[in-house]
C-alpha cells in the first residue's frame, strides 16, 4: 500500500517588518507629541498630529508672518533676507531649548542603549523629529510671505517651491549645528567638563540665532528695506540666513551672481554641517551618552558651594526675606539645581540668555539723541520693560524636571497648597537669574549711554518685575521641579518671548511719551500703585490655592 501524500501546510504571508529607524522615529514623535508622562493622559484627549499639537502656537506663528506684508512690492532678496532671518531665530532657539532634553536623556539611554541600534539611526531618528517639527513652525511664519514674494518686483510663482526648498536646508543646518557643537564638546573634554560645556554651548547658540537673525533685518530698514552683497557689503554673506536668502534669489528672483555665491555657500555649508554632524563624529554621540550614564566622583567643592549657599541664606537680607521655613526649603532647593543639575541648566539657562540679548541690541543701536522721537530714551525704557518679564520665563522652565516624580512629596508633606514652594522658587529667580541680569544691563546702559539721567526710564520695567513674578505663580503653576520635561512646549517658548517683546514695545512706547512729555513722575506713580495692588491681591490669591488631585 502506498502512504497518503503530505500536504505540506499553507506558506503564512510574509509580514514585513518596520526599520529600526522608523520605528524610532515613531516613537520619538509620540514622546513630543503626549510628553514623557502618562499622568492625567487620556487616550480620547491625546492629540494624534503636530498640528493638533501645536495649534495655537502656530497660529501664532502665522500671525506673526504677517509682518512681511510690509515688503509688497519689494525685490525677492530683500523679503526672503527677512523671512529667513526670523526663521533662524525661530528654529535656532527651538532646537537649542529642545536639543539638550531630547539627545540626552538619561530615562531613554537605560533602555535604548542595551538594544541592537546604531548610535548613527538614534540621532538621525531624534533629530528627524526636531526638523519635522522646525518645518511646521517655519511653515507657518513663512505662509504669508510667499504669497508676498510671489508678487515681488523680480519675484514669479517658482519663488513658493524654492523658498520651501531653502527652509528646509535652513532647518537641516540649525539642527545640524547644534548637533555638532555637542559632538565636539564630547570629543574633546573629558565627562569633568561635559556637563557645564555643554551648557555653555547651548547658551552661545541661542544667542548667535538671536544675533544672526536681529541684524540683518535691521540693516535692511535703515537701508530702505533694500540690501545686497557688495563691496561695501560683504559681511552680509558672513551670516546663515543671507546663505539661503541668496538660494531664494538666485533660482526665483533676480539671479545676481553674488545670489548664487551665497546658495553655494549655504548648500556647502548645510552639506558640511550634516556630514560632520551624522556621519563623521556619529559614533562619539553613543559615547556621550555612556558617559552621562556614569556618575562622576564626588568632589569636596560640591558640598563647599552647598555650605556657601546656606550661609548666604542665613544672612540679611535673605533671611529676613525667607523667614518660613518652607520657602526657605523651596528656594535652597531651586538653587540648588539652578547650580548644579545638568538638565535644568540645559533647559533654563538657553531660555534666559536671549532675553538679555534683546535689550542689548537696543541699547547699543539706539543710543544718543532726545525728544519723543528719540530712539535712545525708547531703548532704555524698552530693555528695563524686556528684562522685566525674566522672572515669569525662568519660573516656568523652572517647573520641568527629569526627576518631577520625586515632587510627589510636597504632596505627603504638611502642607495645605503650593503657595510657599511657589515664592521660595520665585525668590531663587529673582535673586540668582535676575538680579544679575539687572546688574548687568545697568552697568552697560551706564556706559553706553551720553545722558545718564535716562536711566530713569528703566524703573517702568523694574516696578513690573515683581508683577510677572507673581502672574507665574498664580494657581500654583510655578511649583518647581514638578513637571515632565515636555519638548512641545519649547515651540511655544519661542513665541512667548516675541509675544512679550510687542508687549514690552507698548509700554515702553508709553513711558517714552511720558518722558518727554514730562509727567513721567506720575506713570511710576500710577505704575507703582496699580502694582502694588496688583501684588496684594495676587499674594492672597496664591495664598488660597490647594492642591489638585494628582491624577
Amino acid at each position: 500500500m502506498n502512504a497518503p501524500a503530505i500536504t505540506p501546510p499553507p506558506l503564512l504571508p510574509r509580514v514585513a517588518t518596520p526599520s529600526p529607524e522608523r520605528t524610532l522615529r515613531r516613537l520619538f514623535l509620540t514622546v513630543f507629541l503626549r510628553g514623557r508622562s502618562s499622568r492625567g493622559l487620556r487616550k480620547e484627549t491625546a492629540p494624534g498630529s503636530i498640528g493638533r499639537k501645536l495649534a495655537l502656537t502656530l497660529l501664532f506663528y502665522g500671525l506673526f508672518g504677517l509682518f512681511a506684508l510690509f515688503f509688497k512690492g519689494q525685490p525677492v532678496f530683500a523679503l526672503s533676507v527677512y523671512l529667513h532671518a526670523m526663521t533662524f531665530v525661530f528654529l535656532g532657539m527651538f532646537v537649542a531649548a529642545s536639543a539638550g532634553e531630547v539627545l540626552f536623556n538619561k530615562e531613554e539611554a537605560d533602555i535604548l542603549l542595551h538594544r541592537p541600534i546604531t548610535p548613527r539611526a538614534l540621532l538621525w531618528a531624534k533629530v528627524g523629529v526636531l526638523v519635522r517639527i522646525s518645518l511646521w513652525l517655519a511653515g507657518a511664519f513663512n505662509l504669508a510671505g510667499i504669497f508676498v514674494g510671489v508678487g515681488a518686483k523680480d519675484g514669479g510663482w517658482a519663488f513658493p517651491v524654492v523658498h520651501a526648498f531653502s527652509t528646509s536646508l535652513e532647518s537641516l543646518f540649525c539642527a545640524g549645528c547644534v548637533v555638532l557643537v555637542y559632538q565636539l564638546c564630547l570629543r574633546w573634554f573629558g565627562r569633568e567638563r561635559l556637563d557645564g560645556l555643554m551648557t555653555t554651548a547651548q547658551v552661545l547658540i541661542a544667542v548667535a540665532a538671536v544675533l544672526a537673525g536681529q541684524i540683518l533685518p535691521r540693516v535692511m530698514f535703515r537701508f530702505d528695506k533694500v540690501i545686497n552683497v557688495s563691496a561695501s557689503t560683504w559681511w552680509v554673506g558672513l551670516l546663515p540666513p543671507a546663505w539661503f536668502a541668496g538660494f531664494d534669489d538666485a533660482l526665483a528672483g533676480s539671479g545676481a551672481g553674488a545670489s548664487w555665491i551665497l546658495a553655494a555657500a549655504g548648500t556647502a555649508g548645510t552639506a558640511t554641517v550634516l556630514w560632520l554632524a551624522f556621519g563623521k563624529l556619529a559614533a562619539d554621540y553613543e559615547t556621550g551618552l555612556q558617559l552621562l550614564q556614569e556618575t562622576p566622583q564626588a568632589r569636596p567643592k560640591v558640598q563647599a558651594r552647598r555650605r556657601w549657599i546656606h550661609a548666604l541664606v542665613s544672612l540679611p537680607p535673605l533671611r529676613w526675606w525667607l523667614r518660613d521655613t518652607v520657602m526657605r526649603a523651596s528656594f535652597l532647593l531651586s538653587a540648588a539645581y539652578l547650580f548644579r543639575d545638568r538638565d535644568v541648566k540645559l533647559r533654563v539657562y538657553p531660555g534666559i540668555a536671549p532675553m538679555l540679548v534683546m535689550p542689548i541690541i537696543f541699547l547699543f543701536q539706539d543710543r544718543g539723541g532726545s525728544g519723543i522721537n528719540n530712539p535712545g530714551a525708547f531703548g532704555i525704557a524698552f530693555a528695563g520693560v524686556f528684562l522685566g518679564l525674566v522672572p515669569m520665563l525662568g519660573l516656568n522652565l523652572l517647573q520641568y524636571s527629569q526627576q518631577w516624580q520625586a515632587a510627589d512629596l510636597f504632596r505627603a508633606a504638611p502642607l495645605a497648597g503650593p503657595g510657599p514652594l511657589c515664592h521660595g522658587a520665585r525668590r531663587a529667580v529673582l535673586v540668582i537669574l535676575t538680579l544679575p541680569l539687572v546688574i548687568l544691563l545697568g552697568l552697560f546702559a551706564w556706559f553706553t549711554q551720553e545722558d545718564s539721567s535716562r536711566l530713569l526710564l528703566l524703573l517702568p520695567g523694574m516696578i513690573t518685575l515683581p508683577v510677572y513674578s507673581l502672574v507665574a505663580c498664580l494657581k500654583g503653576k510655578a511649583v518647581p521641579l514638578s513637571q515632565p520635561g515636555e519638548e512641545a512646549k519649547s515651540a511655544g517658548r519661542v513665541l512667548l518671548m516675541f509675544g512679550t517683546m510687542l508687549i514690552s514695545m507698548s509700554v515702553a512706547a508709553l513711558a517714552n511719551w511720558s518722558w518727554s512729555a514730562g509727567w513721567f513722575k506720575w506713570l511710576l506713580l500710577v505704575q507703582s500703585i496699580a502694582a502694588a495692588i496688583a501684588c496684594i491681591a495676587m499674594n492672597l490669591a496664591i495664598a488660597a490655592v490647594r492642591w489638585k488631585s494628582a491624577e
